[in-house]
């Protein structure tokens, strides 16, 4: 499958979250009881077709090979920091760490992913120095005044990830840390194995009217592909309710899905919870192994495959 490591994971909304905080406030200005309407579409096709040109561009500079999809941190941590261990955590989520010792190499040249349904992919591998460096990278921030925690050694393993198409088994390199009995975790596949997707800054202006989908399924071979989002608990029918209509924006990585809502009648106060919608649409050709981008952040989502 086609996809690209995410760095850190975007948090949707939860089912009990304010909708207008999350731009899942349908419009309820009555009139036309149309959703999707033409006028107010090509704006949002047009952010649809920048998200999957960051995509396509990104698939390109990493050399088009094939590639899994995380979702979420590629960093990991067992245990809980002990009380006197306190300021660690800040230190790993600034990238404030080095190594007290050499690092050993990869045992092998390559490891395999392995997904719930059976699949496999062999991936290169990368030293446990290299995976340390990537943990670093991904720090963000200050730690004033930090002495950097000190890696003393440290061992392959395997860790369950959330990917794009679901849980898998993942080469990790696992850490000890000098003073703790805590273990941090890096994924060990090598960079051309997952590339990154540049996210584009939070800007709540582009959330509004349409809404961020939280995963997707389809058949394999079909071409209807069904998402998950957040909105109004009934259709627009009911007082508080939403119709939805949902379009999908392609190229040949990716598929970005824009779901819009409208509801009918007068405006009105109505309780700010959120209900799990699906909406369905016909893709111009059967995914394979192309992801489905939300169109907020341009990340991917889940995907099941169903058959």
């Amino acid at each position: 499958m086609r996809g690209r490591l995410i760095h850190g994971f975007l948090l949707g909304c939860a089912a009990m979250a304010l909708m207008a905080g999350c731009g899942l406030m349908p419009d309820r200005s009555g009139g036309d009881p149309a959703v999707g309407k033409p006028e107010s579409m090509e704006p949002l096709r047009q952010q649809a077709r920048e998200v999957l040109t960051r995509y396509d561009e990104a698939i390109q500079d990493a050399g088009g090979e094939p590639r899994f999809a995380p979702i979420g941190g590629l960093t990991g941590q067992l245990g809980d920091w002990e009380p006197r261990n306190g300021d660690n955590k800040l230190k790993v989520s600034t990238g404030s760490i080095v190594a007290a010792e050499p690092l050993p190499g990869a045992p092998a040249p390559t490891g395999t992913v392995a997904w719930q349904d059976g699949r496999e992919r062999e991936v290169p591998l990368l030293s446990a120095g290299a995976a340390l460096d990537r943990l670093k990278a991904a720090g963000a921030g200050e730690c004033p005044g930090c002495v950097p925690l000190k890696v003393t050694g440290a061992r392959l393993a395997t860790a369950r990830i959330l990917t794009m198409f679901g849980p898998a088994t993942v080469p990790v390199w696992e850490y000890t840390v000098e003073g703790s009995k805590v273990r941090l975790t890096r994924l060990a596949v090598a960079d051309q194995a997952v590339g990154a997707v540049n996210r584009p800054s939070w800007d709540p202006s582009k959330a509004l009217g349409a809404h961020a989908i939280q995963s997707a399924s389809t058949t394999r071979g079909g071409r209807e592909l069904a998402v998950t989002f957040y909105g109004s608990a009934g259709p627009a029918s009911e007082p508080c309710g939403a119709d939805y209509a949902a379009e999908a924006v392609e190229s040949a990585e990716a598929v970005v899905v824009i779901v819009t809502g409208r509801a009918r009648g007068s405006a009105q106060v109505c309780p700010a919870i959120a209900a799990s919608r699906t909406e369905r649409v016909q893709l111009d050709r059967p995914l394979g192994e192309r992801v489905v981008l939300e169109m907020q952040q341009g990340v991917p989502v889940q995907v099941t495959i169903i058959g």
